[in-house]
């Protein structure tokens, strides 16, 4: 039995502005109008296993997002963790393995463990590959999956080749081929992954694993105790929560923060990796995006409404109006809303550090679109000033928000498409399209939507404090009740 594990717990600084905190570049369409990271990941698990569901972690932060996407992907039956904080992947790939133990009622899963933030060309390459690592993952191995480099990448860890353990099948490419592991090689610098790439001794790691879930626990026991028993005390603190289990958070926060391979993979002699080429990208950054994206005549990658004279080599992003660039060289400009990012191509990976100093400045843009997606639907900042806001808000049909009230606000709301049923305190009143209603500072109220079209309206809130966290809910369908 073969259990995917898809990790959903990054934040994807590097995507900015993006990829936030609230919505990571794992649940956006970032490559077409549709389809996520996460929903493309899922599709391939399900594409290798079929009849096997995955088990989900993420931050709980994002759970209602995951699950509504795993749901449009036709994924059922999977199982959603929820971490109260991004630890790294040691933890939770820890917690996914001793949950799998469980659901195998005391059994021995193997676990293929998937990031939810790759993109691949070829997903029957590496169903083939899976299937030529199950023996050795059986006997107890670690199984790698390291992709044959298509440049000299400086932002992939490196896997150096040991000893071939199969035999070749004559070009080394139709059937995946399996090697002894002999060393890592963290992100190097341009020279030194010009050299790997030529010497064709190394492989990108992809961070794709394939290993007995009592083979992840025991090396943890051995190399990162304090992760195991972390991971441990977490899920055995957890609770259930609708259809998600929730971490125990101060155990889970306990945790170290490290991955994987310096908890586990860079210490164990009992790792081999499968060597395959299947049009992997990690969708990292920038320049990873314009790598995988097709391109015009002068090498320009494009999204949106984009207008270019004289630009060569260069991504332009266009989220919310047009982008018009005149005479740039491998460039990156993306524009949303409420930010605008221009970069030179080489420079891509340092976006992080806009993020970084956002945070430091404690601005929202680091953490939040304009718009913001919760469970019932979306909201959007569309002006604001002293003493007053307004939004957008659209609730999607037959869902509703919290039993509420605030502290510092009043809200006034106006209908502009479908029907709203609104309470506030024992009053309960419909309306429809051109009306409106009045909800004063301190009474408790919910807006529902009762109809079967998205119901839009437009919020103007008022009064001295307009931040999200006056809220104190009484009641909510999504389990969030007594949470600001």
């Amino acid at each position: 039995m073969i259990i995917p594990v898809i990790l959903c717990g990054g934040s994807g600084t590097r995507l900015w502005p993006l990829s936030r905190e609230l919505y990571p570049k794992q649940l956006m369409p970032l490559l077409d109008n549709e389809t996520t990271l996460l929903q493309a990941t899922a599709a391939r698990a399900r594409q290798i296993l079929p009849e096997s569901e995955p088990i989900v972690v993420c931050n709980e932060n994002h759970r209602f997002m995951v699950a509504a996407q795993l749901q449009a992907a036709g994924i059922e039956g999977h199982s959603i963790l929820l971490e109260p904080k991004a630890r790294n992947t040691a933890p939770a790939i820890a917690v996914a393995a001793l949950e799998a133990i469980r659901q195998a009622d005391g059994g021995d899963p193997l676990l293929l463990v998937l990031p939810a933030d790759h993109y691949m060309v070829d997903t029957a390459v590496l169903g083939l590959a899976v299937h030529e690592g199950t023996a050795p993952a059986k006997e107890g191995k670690l199984v790698l999956f390291g992709i044959r480099p298509a440049g000299a990448e400086t932002e992939y860890g490196y896997i150096r080749k040991g000893g071939r353990l199969t035999p070749a099948d004559g070009d080394g490419h139709t059937v995946p081929e399996i090697f002894g592991v002999e060393d890592f090689v963290e992100k190097p610098g341009a020279s030194a992954a010009a050299a790997f790439q030529a010497s064709g001794e190394y492989l990108w790691n992809s961070g794709i694993f394939l290993m007995r879930s009592s083979f992840y626990l025991e090396h943890l026991s051995r190399f990162a105790p304090e992760v195991l028993d972390c991971a441990s005390r977490a899920l055995s603190g957890a609770r259930r929560d609708l259809d998600f289990l929730r971490l125990d958070g101060e155990a889970f926060e306990a945790c170290p923060n490290v991955s994987i391979d310096y908890a586990v993979t860079e210490k164990t002699s009992d790792a081999v990796v499968v060597a395959l080429e299947t049009g992997w990208r990690d969708i990292g950054s920038w320049s990873h995006i314009y790598q995988v994206m097709e391109k015009d005549d002068a090498g320009n990658a494009t999204k949106g409404d984009v207008i270019l004279k004289g630009v060569h080599n260069s991504y332009v992003h266009a989220h919310n109006r047009l982008v018009a660039a005149i005479g740039v060289d491998h460039f990156i400009i993306v524009e949303t809303k409420d930010a605008v990012l221009v970069a030179p191509m080489d420079q891509a990976r340092y976006v992080r550090l806009i993020v970084r100093e956002l945070q430091d400045r404690h601005r929202d843009e680091a953490v939040s679109h304009s718009k913001v997606y919760r469970p019932w639907g979306n909201y959007e900042s569309i002006d604001c000033g002293e003493r007053f806001q307004a939004k957008r808000i659209t609730v999607a049909p037959g869902c509703k928000l919290s039993l509420q009230k605030h502290y510092h606000r009043a809200e006034h709301w106006i209908i502009v498409k479908g029907t709203a049923k609104i309470t506030i305190d024992s009053k309960e009143i419909l309306l429809s399209e051109n009306q409106s209603t009045y909800v004063p500072l301190g009474t408790v109220h919910r807006l529902e939507n009762p109809g079967r079209i998205p119901l839009e309206l437009i919020e103007v809130q008022t009064g001295g404090y307009l931040r999200e966290d006056d809220i104190e809910r009484f009641d909510d369908v999504y389990g969030r009740a007594g949470q600001s």
